[in-house]
């Protein structure tokens, strides 16, 4: 089952450090929930894994991201990874494409589209569960990363420099994920049932 995923945001920072911050992989990985980053093969080849945790089980997945376009005049990059659960039969694969738009000095506009495919233990949430915590998850990268980018210059190299240091790669609660993901639906419902009446 292959899951899409199109998202534009905007970070208060030049276009530059956006573009360094998303080439880095040892900062990115910060940001990215149940994420850790084991090896650095090249400057295009990357190794790592991600534990995602359901009660009391948690799961493993292991693979590799390889930067498959850098365009720096355009400020397009590009990333294919493949990844296999630790111990299980499950597997993921995709692609995600982002792109870069300077709206001022100090504003940076990112467009980012994915598409991944899942199958193994996983696929027992469905497609709309899946599409939903994987939304919640790119909220969680985005807040982290405006966090980080939106700083002070010298406070955002000082947190540059300390984030792989004091990074924990703590496993991805799929279960608080799943429940903040059927809030999100049942709140949305009740706001569509109240518009008539307003």
């Amino acid at each position: 089952m292959a899951i899409k995923i199109q998202e534009t945001f905007s970070i208060k920072a030049p276009i530059d450090e956006v573009w360094r911050f998303l080439l880095t992989p040892d900062q990115v990985v910060t940001c990215m929930p149940g994420a850790e980053l084991q090896e650095i093969v090249d400057e295009r080849t990357f190794l790592g894994q991600i534990k995602v945790k359901v009660g009391p089980i948690v799961t493993k997945y292991g693979g590799r991201v390889r930067f498959s376009e850098r365009d720096e005049a355009m400020h397009v990059v590009k990333i294919v990874a493949e990844g296999r659960e630790t111990g299980g039969g499950g597997s993921a694969r995709g692609s995600m494409g982002s792109v870069l738009k300077s709206l001022g000095p100090n504003e940076t506009e990112v467009s980012v589209e994915s598409e991944v495919e899942v199958t193994g233990r996983v696929m027992q949430f469905g497609r709309g569960m899946i599409e939903g915590v994987s939304h919640q998850l790119f909220q969680q990268f985005v807040a982290c990363a405006k966090e980080r980018l939106e700083r002070p210059g010298e406070e955002r190299a000082a947190a540059a420099a300390e984030a792989p240091r004091a990074h924990e790669a703590k496993p991805i609660n799929g279960v608080a994920l799943v429940l903040k993901v059927i809030w999100s639906w049942i709140t949305g419902l009740f706001r569509r049932k109240k518009r008539p009446a307003d």
